[in-house]
């Protein structure tokens, strides 16, 4: 990491830089932000003590950098208005060195994380682009059922949902023991909620119940009884859009649910190499009964 020290007292530019040294940094010393303007460096450590307009115009050509202003007080002219134009933060001298090696080491983390946040949202783009299914249904509410046979139209829908109204998207799997213990009541979250077919009649009604207090996005492949807000979509080709291999469970659901229409029970089983008997067990156990 190399960092540029701005700064026109040159002692006090130098104390900075022996110290950075000993951390194992690189650096430069520049007595002005004219003198530093056409450098490259990954932490800028700026005066204010310059002429606004230079001051003003360093900050906005190097504002994707860190920049922490080292001021003597604190007014509009120093602070107030460079952390408008991308200043990310200041420090009051004299200071202790320690002091300003947290700061910077918080805002590499914080420019970290702000990466990872735009490829994650460049890619979950990019993964729903080709999904179309979904493009007249929208979410709504805070507290959503969708009923559909394709996890990853449900994704979308949450989120878009979830961008739209500027929510952090929390995704809880059910078959996970410790998933009760993420829920918490937060307004500025929503819980997508996964795996809600793998569960029995009574857990299901169990949950339904819990997640009154919560916001949540809840993906079910079978119709639900519920006051809840509902979205009901049936893929038209779910295999479309599996990425991964299916398990035999989803395989099996995705079957009933494509063909169940198509094919009576007995030539459906037959097909599905089990007897009638079981396969009247796997609707049992998925809740995927035919509508009458």
């Amino acid at each position: 990491m190399k960092i540029i020290i701005v700064e026109n007292e040159l002692y006090l530019a130098q104390s900075i830089a022996s110290k950075i040294s000993l951390n194992g940094f690189e650096f430069e010393i520049h007595r002005s932000p004219k003198e530093a303007m056409e450098t490259e460096g990954d932490v800028y450590l700026l005066s204010t003590n310059a002429p606004n307009q230079t001051l003003y115009s360093f900050i906005q050509k190097h504002k994707d950098k860190i920049i922490i202003l080292m001021v003597n007080y604190i007014n509009n002219d120093t602070v107030g208005e460079p952390i408008k134009l991308g200043a990310i933060d200041y420090i009051l001298k004299p200071f202790r060195i320690e002091e300003l090696f947290r700061k910077i080491e918080h805002y590499k983390e914080h420019q970290k994380l702000k990466q990872q946040v735009a490829f994650l949202n460049d890619y979950m783009e990019s993964k729903f682009k080709s999904i179309d299914d979904a493009s007249s249904q929208t979410i709504t509410s805070n507290q959503s059922v969708i009923i559909t046979n394709n996890q990853a139209i449900s994704e979308k829908l949450a989120f878009d949902y979830a961008n739209v109204n500027n929510l952090n998207l929390v995704f809880l799997t059910l078959q996970e023991g410790s998933w009760k213990h993420k829920l918490k009541q937060n307004e500025n979250e929503i819980f997508y909620i996964d795996d809600f077919d793998s569960l029995k009649k009574a857990e299901k009604e169990n949950i339904l119940n819990e997640l009154s207090k919560y916001n949540f996005i809840l993906r079910s492949s079978s119709e639900l009884e519920t006051d809840y807000a509902k979205i009901e979509i049936l893929a038209k080709n779910r295999m479309n859009y599996q990425s991964d291999i299916l398990t035999i469970d989803e395989y099996i659901q995705h079957i009933i649910l494509e063909f169940q229409g198509k094919y009576p029970d007995t030539e459906l089983s037959k097909k599905l190499g089990m007897s009638r008997k079981s396969l009247w067990e796997k609707r049992k156990k998925y809740d995927l009964y035919k509508k009458k």
